[in-house]
C-alpha cells in the first residue's frame, strides 16, 4: 500500500499559518499504516507583500505553491483565499482548514478527528 503524505502550511515549522499564501513553509508527514513514517520540511512559494499591493486586485497563479507537494493527497492550513482553494481542490488535494500545532494537528488527523473548518476560507 502507499503512504499517504500531509502537507501543512507553516511560517516557523512548528504551527499551523494562518494565510495559505503568505507561508514559507511545508512540514510533509509521511503516513504509513496509521503510522508517521518520515517527516521533512519543504519550501514554498508564496505571495510578496507590496505595500501598495491590494488584496484581489491582482491576479495570482497559485500552480507554483502546489509544485513542492504534488506527492502529497491532504492539505493542512489556517486559512486561504477562494482562488487557491479552489485550485488545491482540482489538484485533487484534500483540504483541510484548522489551526494549532503541527504535530498536534498531524496526530489529530491520524486519529480522524481533524475537523475542516470552512468559515476559514478567506472571501477576497
Amino acid at each position: 500500500m502507499n503512504p499517504t503524505r500531509i502537507a501543512l502550511v507553516s511560517d516557523d515549522q512548528k504551527t499551523i499559518s494562518a494565510h495559505f499564501g503568505m507561508a514559507a513553509w511545508y512540514v510533509v508527514y509521511e503516513i504509513q499504516d496509521g503510522q508517521i513514517t518520515h517527516q521533512e520540511s519543504r519550501a514554498k512559494p508564496h505571495h510578496e507583500q507590496h505595500p501598495d499591493h491590494e488584496h484581489g486586485h491582482a491576479e495570482h497563479s497559485h500552480d507554483d505553491m502546489f509544485a513542492p507537494i504534488a506527492d502529497c493527497q491532504v492539505l493542512i492550513c489556517g486559512g486561504m483565499g477562494t482562488p487557491a482553494y479552489q485550485k488545491a481542490e482540482s489538484a485533487g488535494l484534500q483540504v483541510i482548514l484548522a489551526g494549532g500545532e503541527i504535530s498536534a494537528a498531524a496526530q489529530t488527523y491520524l486519529s480522524g478527528k481533524l475537523n475542516s473548518d470552512p468559515r476559514r476560507v478567506h472571501h477576497h
